[in-house]
């Protein structure tokens, strides 16, 4: 299962209702076992981000995943595909 790193901004809509982010990232959470992905943890942080998100799964549920939650419209999304110190020497001896 592949790693992702997912950082979210609110929109315009996000902050206005932004008191349900917390049952929000628990829906979203939920719904990420629908898709065959796995949100293991959420960070609300301080800078040019507003959410750090960790996700496991295939490259199709992440995405999948990922578009069903921005057309709600309440966050916009960058996702980082993450790779473990194993994966990455693997990676390394192919070089």
């Amino acid at each position: 299962m592949a790693s992702y790193v997912v950082l979210a901004q609110f929109t315009e809509q996000g902050i206005r209702a932004v008191k349900e982010t917390v049952s929000r990232a628990d829906a979203a959470k939920e719904a990420a076992s629908k898709f065959g992905a796995k949100m293991k943890d959420i960070y609300w942080v301080q800078g040019q981000y507003d959410l750090v998100t960790f996700i496991e799964g295939d490259e199709q549920a992440v995405t999948a995943f990922g578009l069903a939650l921005a057309s709600q419209g309440n966050v916009k999304f960058q996702t980082l595909r993450a790779f473990s110190r194993d994966e990455m020497s693997a990676i390394l001896k192919k070089v």
